[in-house]
């Protein structure tokens, strides 16, 4: 049966812009193969379950096929199917809650209000 290692397919597929950064989230543990940890080296087959963590949210793919170099986006979906659950991509949506749009002139002063307090400061 045809392996390949995960840091390479992760790659392939385009969840990641580099191998090295596949390689180097393995290393950290954001990536997990059938429920285990891997290691970058770790080999994959098809019908395999792997779990990428990109926070918030965890990724979870079936391999359909195996891949070896990277691919244009189209072809993408032909490789692997999405099993994320609606619940974690809604992470997404609560994460730009998170910041709050601030009213001009609230907190920091603006370049042309911090020339006028520098005026004020000077003319003493």
């Amino acid at each position: 049966m045809e392996t390949v290692r995960i840091d390479k397919w992760l790659w392939a597929v385009r969840l990641y812009k580099s191998r090295s950064l596949a390689a180097e989230a393995c290393r950290k543990g954001q990536i997990w193969v059938n429920g285990q940890e891997c290691k970058a080296s770790r080999e994959i087959r098809i019908g395999d379950k792997v779990t990428v963590r990109k926070m918030p949210v965890f990724y979870n793919y079936e391999v359909k096929q195996l891949a070896h170099n990277r691919m244009g986006a189209k072809l993408v979906t032909e490789y692997f199917e999405d099993q994320t659950s609606m619940e974690e991509l809604d992470k997404l949506k609560i994460k730009e809650t998170i910041f709050v749009k601030r009213d001009r002139g609230a907190g920091r002063p603006t370049k042309k209000e911090r020339r006028q307090i520098d005026d004020l400061m000077t003319d003493e």
